[in-house]
C-alpha cells in the first residue's frame, strides 16, 4: 500500500532529516545542506525556508499528533517572528545571517505569501492568536502594498519600493509578474480562510481565481502561461509541468474551502484540462518532466515536480474516478520516487534533481533557500489523509 509506504518515509525519513537541520544556538535552522551532505552552519537562513519548515511541522503535528513536531513548529515560529518579520516596514525579509540578523532585506510578495500560509497552519496546530494575527497583518500588506489593478507586482526593498524580479524569474526574462505568485498567494489565503475565513478574504480569493481564469489560463494551448509583462500579457512560450499539475489540485483544493458552487462550476474545466494535458504532453509513464519551451523539453526530473504530480493525478482520479491511469500514474510516480530521487545515504532526504534515467544530478544541494520539506512532505500528507485507497 503506497499510504503505508509514505508514512513510513514521512516518520522514518523527512521527518528526522529536518529536525536534524534545527539551529539550537541562533534559532531557525540551518540554511545549507550541500550534495556531499555537508551542513553550511553559517549560510544565510532564507525566510522562505524557514516559512515552509514552519508549514511543515504545523501540519505534521497536526497529522500525527506527536508533540515534538508541535516544538519543531514553535521553534520555527519564534525565528520567523523574530527574525524574518519586519516589525517597521511589514513584510518578511528574503533572508537571514546565520546569527540572526537581516542579510537581504528586499521583500518579495511570493515570500510574504509563504509566511501566511505558515502562519496559518501554525495557528491550527497552536490555536496560538497571535499567528493568526500575523497572518491577516502580512495579508494586508500584500494586498495594500503589493496589489495593482491588473494583479501583483512581484519585488521591493525594504520600504517597498519595487525594484527588479530577479527571484522569481527564469529563462532569461525579468519578469513584471508571474503565475507562480499568484498561485501561491491564492494558495495561502485558502489556508487563512479555512482556518479563520473572513468574507473580505473569501471576496478576494474570487476574485484571483477569476484572474487566473481569465489572464493566466491558455485555453487554446492547455496551460497556464508563466512570465508576464506589468499588464499581464505573456513574455514567453513556456510551459511549467510541475507548476500545471500543482495548479490542478491548488485550484480544485480553494473552490472546495470556499464551498462556492458557482466556482466549483467554472473552475473545474479549467483542472480537468490541466491535469489531463500534463498526463499527455509530460507523463512518461514513470515520472514527469520539468518544462517546454518553445516545444523543448527539459527533460530534468525534479524533486518537486514529482511530489505535486502523485498530489496532482490522485485528485484527477478522485474528480474523474473514471480515468483509473491518473491513479496508475501517481502509483508509478511514488515508484520513480523511491527508486530515484530519495537519497538513501545516511542522513539525507531527497534529491534535488535526477536526470531522466534517475541518475542523480552532482552539485545540486539537498537543502537551501528552495529546497525544503514543503513539497515532498505535502505529498506525504495529501497521500496519507487521502480518501482513495492505494
Amino acid at each position: 500500500m503506497i499510504k503505508n509506504e509514505v508514512r513510513e518515509h514521512l516518520e522514518t525519513v523527512i521527518i528526522p532529516f529536518w529536525k536534524g537541520l534545527r539551529d539550537y544556538s541562533n534559532g531557525g535552522y540551518f540554511g545549507e545542506v550541500d550534495y556531499d551532505l555537508n551542513t553550511n552552519q553559517v549560510a544565510d537562513k532564507a525566510s522562505l525556508l524557514n516559512s515552509r519548515i514552519l508549514w511543515f511541522f504545523a501540519n505534521a503535528y497536526t497529522l500525527l499528533g506527536d508533540q515534538s513536531l508541535l516544538n519543531e513548529a514553535e521553534h520555527a515560529y519564534i525565528f520567523l517572528k523574530e527574525n524574518c518579520l519586519d516589525t517597521i516596514n511589514g513584510g518578511i525579509f528574503w533572508s537571514i545571517r546565520h546569527n540572526g540578523v537581516p542579510s537581504d532585506t528586499n521583500k518579495y510578495t511570493y515570500n510574504i505569501a509563504f509566511a501566511i500560509y505558515a502562519l496559518a497552519s501554525y495557528y491550527e496546530a497552536s490555536k496560538d492568536e497571535e499567528a493568526l494575527l500575523l497572518a491577516y497583518d502580512l495579508y494586508s500588506v500584500i494586498e495594500k502594498k503589493c496589489a495593482d489593478e491588473f494583479g501583483y507586482k512581484e519585488a521591493f526593498d525594504e520600504i517597498f519600493k519595487e525594484i527588479e524580479n530577479e527571484k522569481l524569474s527564469e529563462n532569461n526574462i525579468t519578469a513584471h509578474k508571474t503565475m507562480n505568485t499568484l498561485l501561491h498567494i491564492i494558495e495561502a489565503y485558502t489556508e487563512l480562510y479555512r482556518v479563520s475565513p473572513q468574507k473580505a478574504l473569501r471576496d478576494r480569493l474570487e476574485l484571483l481565481l477569476s484572474k487566473l481564469a481569465d489572464d493566466v489560463f491558455n485555453p487554446e494551448l492547455r496551460r497556464l502561461e508563466v512570465f508576464f509583462d506589468e499588464k499581464m500579457n505573456p513574455l514567453i512560450d513556456l510551459h511549467s509541468y510541475g507548476h500545471d499539475i500543482e495548479a490542478s489540485w491548488l485550484i480544485d483544493r480553494a473552490v472546495k474551502v470556499m464551498e462556492n458552487r458557482s466556482y466549483f462550476i467554472r473552475m473545474t474545466p479549467i483542472t480537468a484540462t490541466l491535469t489531463n494535458e500534463i498526463y499527455k504532453v509530460a507523463f512518461d509513464g514513470s515520472s514527469l518532466a520539468y518544462e517546454a519551451e518553445k516545444g523543448e523539453v527539459n527533460e530534468t526530473r525534479a524533486w518537486w515536480v514529482q511530489a505535486e504530480a502523485v498530489v496532482g493525478f490522485l485528485n484527477g482520479f478522485k474528480r474523474e474516478p473514471k480515468r483509473t491511469e491518473y491513479l496508475e500514474a501517481a502509483q508509478n510516480i511514488w515508484d520513480f520516487i523511491k527508486n530515484y530521487m530519495i537519497d538513501n545515504r545516511p542522513d539525507s532526504e531527497w534529491y534535488m534533481e535526477v536526470d531522466k534515467d534517475g541518475f542523480p544530478i552532482s552539485g545540486k544541494n539537498i537543502t537551501d533557500e528552495w529546497k525544503c520539506p514543503y513539497h515532498n512532505g505535502r505529498m506525504c500528507f495529501e497521500v496519507i489523509k487521502s480518501e482513495i485507497e492505494i
